[in-house]
């Protein structure tokens, strides 16, 4: 697509189009939606988007994104200490966080097992991972990576890892989407959904 627009709009149009799920059309609309909006409004955004990189961190404990040394979750003394939820984003707590149905700790891995993309087990953070089950103290780890093949070429890695430790390992059941059709769910999915059966009372 060839620059429509003359310097510094195009140069925004540009920026914005790196910024995931935004292309070209998207950048468009979101770069005159700027243009039209109050200048107040603008350099609000632009001292926010100033200030998350300035005062964002990663939380010394799990690595999910904090404003101090601890997240809001690894400061909260009601968690449950003995289970540890390992994702791959931290993105993904706050999926997780947004079900209400877990209230132990998380691990944040920095993303997940990809040869394809030169990405192994030393480039996530999985040394820091077992340092925190070396107390003794966590009954059961939640696998909870991606239900794709990086997210489970990683689950298996730490299966095995932890396994030997004692360690309860469980992997987040993945099966049939609500609302979806039978017809058009992938065999992975549907074969997912078979070995995650429970039984159902009358």
């Amino acid at each position: 697509m060839s620059n429509m627009y003359e310097g510094i709009v195009q140069d925004l149009i540009d920026e914005l189009a790196k910024l995931p799920g935004v292309g070209p059309k998207g950048a468009t609309r979101i770069a005159f939606h700027l243009l039209a909006t109050d200048s107040a409004d603008v350099t609000r955004l632009a001292t926010v988007l100033a200030d998350v990189k300035d005062k964002i961190k990663f939380c010394r404990t799990c690595y999910n994104v904090a404003q101090d040394d601890l997240c809001r979750i690894c400061a909260d003394t009601r968690r449950d200490d003995t289970s540890i939820c390992v994702v791959e984003e931290p993105k993904d707590v706050l999926a997780v966080e947004r079900t209400r149905e877990f209230r132990g700790r998380y691990h944040v891995l920095g993303g997940a097992i990809s040869p394809i993309d030169g990405v192994g087990p030393d480039d996530l953070r999985v040394t820091e991972l077992m340092t925190r089950l070396a107390d003794g103290a966590i009954v059961e780890i939640i696998l909870a990576t991606d239900p794709n093949l990086e997210g489970e070429a990683t689950a298996t890695y730490l299966t095995r890892l932890i396994s030997p430790l004692g360690i309860k390992v469980t992997r987040l059941a993945s099966g049939l989407p609500v609302g979806g059709d039978l017809e058009y769910a992938d065999e992975v999915t549907l074969g997912r959904a078979f070995e995650g059966r429970r039984q159902v009372s009358p």
